[in-house]
């Protein structure tokens, strides 16, 4: 996942507004959001290759989603895939399942935002592990560090607050947003290169390529009633939509 923007607790109806792309080499393999059989309690995409997600949701109140960190270097591959960090919080078990304690050093450059228990916490391996609670708020997150002004996180975190601020009905006109090919005149570009070799180097919000581009778009709604979707929409290596799946769920608390 290399874009998203959040809404946490600022909107009366919304508890959580989540929009993200994940951004991925079309031959890695994957299977489509939905809830797994190894854990029903949880819904998400999953990476095929390594066993992880990038996103995903779970009926005991927990989100999380992963951003590769951009200006540290290739993947180690013999580290543990940032996508198992993920399910492991989602799912509650496992050696990455507590956040407070997780050993983050060990995985690649990687941005997580978590939430659980009723709070939001941002962790980060690069520069230094670090780990932070969230207020209420609207962020953005690409590769680059939370809240970096990137031109497509601007303009995605802009679409976001037009979302809630025009009505805030219906969180599917946000894969509008998620589609936009529009390069921004607003931001400051990445101080980085990509540490992907397929990756360009400054890219709009959806990426259109053959070898890496925008795999899926997703967005979660949890209203204040604790009342959820979340929703993929899926993408070929021409771009082209290929599927959609919706999950409802429902978070006490």
């Amino acid at each position: 996942m290399c874009i998203m923007a959040m809404a946490w607790r600022v909107h009366p109806r919304w508890r959580l507004i989540l929009a993200g792309n994940r951004d991925e080499t079309h031959a890695r393999p994957a299977a489509p959001l939905g809830r797994w059989d190894s854990h029903p309690s949880i819904i998400a995409g999953r990476d095929l290759q390594s066993g992880g997600t990038w996103l995903g949701v779970s009926d005991e109140g927990r989100c999380a989603i992963v951003t590769n960190r951009r200006g540290f270097g290739v993947a180690e591959p013999d580290r543990p895939s940032r996508g198992q960090l993920v399910a492991e919080l989602l799912a509650g078990e496992g050696d990455f399942s507590d956040p407070a304690t997780a050993a983050i050093d060990e995985l690649n450059p990687f941005n997580l935002v978590f939430i659980a228990q009723g709070e939001a916490h941002f962790l980060t391996n690069r520069p230094r592990a670090t780990r932070s609670v969230l207020t209420p708020g609207l962020y953005g997150l690409s590769n680059g560090a939370l809240d970096e002004p990137w031109p497509k996180t601007l303009q995605l975190k802009a679409a976001l607050l037009d979302f809630l601020t025009h009505g805030g009905d219906t969180p599917d006109a946000l894969f509008e947003a998620l589609g936009s090919e529009t390069f921004p005149n607003a931001g400051i570009p990445p101080e980085y290169p990509s540490d992907i070799a397929d990756e360009a180097a400054v890219s709009p919000v959806f990426i259109r390529n053959p070898v890496y581009g925008t795999r899926c778009s997703t967005v979660i709604a949890v209203d204040m009633d604790g009342r959820g979707t979340i929703t993929e929409r899926r993408f070929d290596a021409d771009g082209n939509a290929t599927g959609a799946s919706g999950v409802s769920f429902r978070w006490n608390g």
